[in-house]
């Protein structure tokens, strides 16, 4: 972060006219201070109950900077900068239990807007967006890398499946499949487990050559110039294929961000449907397009942890938990569980910020962590890149012994291949 390098409080002044509509300005005022928000914060939680981590005191601190006007003091700025970075991961867990439905997200989703407008960004989080604005992808990853990932993936796939296929730039496909840029930077195998899953359930579908990092960290930081550019990159590549839907890999925000946040941020609704992993696997296995053998994972206790962005904010808790009734009967559920679960602690931009917010967010991330404990489970499964480089770190840091997989992972060792779909053995071998 540049230190105060655009500080200017009558540009702070500005930016939080534009983003006070009527609605945020009845939200901070017409706040109770009931206490009710105070046990749905996981930071209020995992920091021994510190009043200052109420959600309700997050938003008075907001309210007072922005009732400073262009009399805002430094001192201020960086308060307000700590709150909405470091004490927040905008989860809306708070929202579920607030009597007047305050949506506390959104004030703070605002409030970074503002921190945004005078340079207070967490510096990884910048890089990161910057780098997704000019190479087109928050990894720097080239078309060169990026075709050449596929191209790997694909040969690698068909040691096992020699029909199937990874289609790049089909046009008029059914289904585009989009991606989390740390798939091809580091979890390469990702795709390739998405595609053995596309081969088998017989779906007409194909990636792009760009626009294919649908995720958003500019929406976390408070830039919706730059959050708009990155979704049109997507719906770009979408409308010149012409593609029916677009299926968002295991990843929350941004299912969050192109399904419901772009139709308002670009004028005007999509052109194709917009799809998580989890419903759509939730629909293949329904539909017996693909099927899975519970007994591989037998004798492993599972629990699911819903991803904000996914369960709470998208309404996909019923489906994730189809999914996994299909791979085993050995299911607990954490309490709470489904819109009401807590955050791991790793979202709103947490993993991408690193840094100084590491020791936050595994703190945080406490409450979580004997969530999972008390389930007794050895896997624990979640449909986001996030909450899985989270529940991670959480496992090393609270010893919880537990395997964190995704639905894709899961399926590579379960799905049931057609014999006629496998590779022959070699005679001569």
């Amino acid at each position: 972060m540049a230190e105060d390098a655009a500080f200017d409080p009558k540009v702070f002044e500005k930016t939080s006219q534009e983003k006070s509509n009527a609605r945020l300005k009845m939200w901070l005022e017409i706040c109770a201070h009931c206490g009710l928000c105070s046990d749905t914060c996981h930071f209020y939680l995992a920091n021994e109950r510190n009043p200052k981590m109420i959600p309700a005191y997050k938003s008075k601190k907001i309210l007072e900077a922005i009732k400073k006007k262009d009399k805002l003091d430094k001192a201020t700025l960086d308060e307000l900068y700590e709150t909405v970075y470091g004490e927040c991961t905008m989860c809306r867990r708070c929202t579920m239990y607030c009597p007047f439905g305050i949506d506390v997200a959104s004030i703070v989703a605002a409030a970074r807007s503002m921190c945004n407008s005078q340079g207070k960004v967490p510096e990884h989080l910048l890089k990161a967006v910057t780098t997704h604005l000019e190479t087109g992808n928050q990894m720097a990853v080239t078309q060169e890398e990026w075709i050449d990932t596929l191209e790997w993936m694909e040969e690698e796939l068909q040691e096992e499946l020699p029909g199937a296929t990874i289609p790049i730039d089909k046009k008029g496909a059914n289904v585009l499949y989009v991606v989390n840029a740390r798939e091809p930077k580091f979890y390469p195998m990702d795709i390739s487990q998405a595609a053995m899953v596309f081969y088998l359930a017989g779906e007409d579908w194909t990636m792009s050559s760009k626009g294919w990092d649908v995720t958003n960290l500019a929406m976390f930081m408070g830039d919706i110039e730059g959050a708009s550019t990155i979704v049109q990159m997507v719906r770009d590549a979408a409308e010149e294929l012409g593609v029916k839907r677009v299926v968002v890999t295991e990843c929350g925000h941004a299912l969050r961000s192109l399904q419901f946040e772009s139709p308002i941020w670009l004028g005007r609704d999509h052109k194709f449907e917009v799809v998580h992993s989890v419903l759509l696997f939730s629909e293949y296995l329904r539909e017996g397009r693909i099927k899975l053998d519970k007994s591989v994972f037998a004798g492993e206790r599972c629990t699911y942890q819903d991803p904000c962005n996914v369960s709470r904010n998208g309404g996909l808790a019923r489906a994730g938990r189809e999914v996994v009734k299909y791979l085993t009967d050995d299911f607990v559920e954490m309490e709470p569980h489904g819109e009401y679960n807590f955050c791991c602690g790793g979202g709103g931009g947490f993993i991408p910020m690193a840094g100084p917010f590491r020791e936050r967010r595994l703190k945080a991330g406490k409450v979580k962590a004997e969530q999972i404990r008390a389930t007794g489970a050895k896997i624990c499964i979640t449909p986001c890149h996030n909450c899985y480089d989270q529940l991670r770190d959480l496992n090393k840091e609270y010893d919880l012994g537990i395997r964190v997989l995704s639905f894709k992972e899961m399926f590579e060792e379960a799905l049931i291949i057609p014999e006629e779909l496998k590779a022959k053995e070699n005679d001569e071998e």
